[in-house]
């Protein structure tokens, strides 16, 4: 595939934030959105806003950072260093979400905000439970309509709209009722999607359908890939990117990584952005 562009040496690389949780396996959250982000050669800053005790097989808790530490870490990254663009992840809490918001509706006031990928985290690949239920409403009326993109697995799909993707019909009506939650476009991954071979993925801007697809990975090492695909996502926003090239991009490097994935623990291991390190031009 074709990577983004590195930096001359001694430039100063686009820099992206994760606003999410920390995952103490290493496969997702956080530390999966900063191997991304340094694999495609952009500096990574985070605002951390919770803390999960995890590993590869399940979350066995989880800890919200107090709101105004969450919101300090933004304001001062991008106040000082500035950002291109950023992701968010776990936000754990309808308070947390909301504190996000409003401090991202501030940097839109100033100097204007960077493009702004939601990935909402709701459970995790086990099926335990990331962000309160209560949760969801704030979600979909203040997070939601400030998004460039919102990237949700089906499961989260099906708790955000009601909807359950089962085929390429239910996928569209899925996709529609997202974009109808204010983000400017909106993308159902089809990782999930048992009915087809491929994995089909489907963008939408409220006026055209784009898809995306490619071969199926047969591994059950995927810890982490709806991470990775939205940071590769925000990372390509960051170099200019159009959002459908920025989601082609990003559905090709989440497939290599899923190709590299490796065990880890007794459970599910990570899918793997280290096989950059064995690429040519690095």
């Amino acid at each position: 595939m074709t990577f983004l562009p590195l930096s001359a040496p001694g430039e100063t690389p686009l820099r992206v934030m994760t606003i999410a949780g920390s995952d103490s396996g290493g496969g997702a959250g956080i530390q999966a959105d900063l191997r991304t982000f340094a694999m495609l050669g952009v500096h990574g800053c985070v605002s951390v806003a919770a803390v999960t005790v995890q590993n590869s097989l399940g979350v066995k808790g989880f800890h919200e950072i107090p709101l105004d530490v969450i919101t300090g870490q933004i304001r001062v990254v991008a106040t000082d260093i500035g950002i291109q663009a950023a992701k968010t992840g776990m936000l754990a809490s309808s308070a947390i979400i909301e504190a996000v918001a409003e401090t991202w509706r501030e940097l839109q006031s100033g100097a204007g905000a960077a493009p702004l990928v939601v990935d909402p985290v709701c459970a995790s690949m086990h099926g335990d439970p990331l962000l309160h239920p209560s949760a969801l409403d704030t979600l979909r009326t203040e997070l939601f309509p400030l998004a460039t993109l919102v990237t949700p697995n089906l499961d989260e799909v099906r708790l955000i709209t009601g909807i359950d993707v089962v085929d390429a019909v239910t996928q569209r009506d899925a996709v529609q009722a997202l974009h109808a939650l204010g983000p400017t476009w909106a993308l159902v991954k089809g990782g999930h999607l048992r009915s087809s071979s491929h994995s089909p993925d489907l963008l939408y801007d409220g006026t055209d359908f784009y898809e995306f697809d490619a071969e199926r990975i047969d591994t059950s090492h995927d810890h982490g890939a709806g991470d990775t695909l939205a940071a590769a996502t925000a990372c390509a926003l960051a170099h200019g990117y159009s959002v459908p090239d920025a989601v082609a991009f990003a559905k090709g490097w989440v497939t290599e990584c899923l190709r590299e994935a490796y065990p880890l623990g007794h459970g599910h291991g990570p899918v793997s952005a280290l096989f950059r390190l064995r690429s040519r031009g690095v």
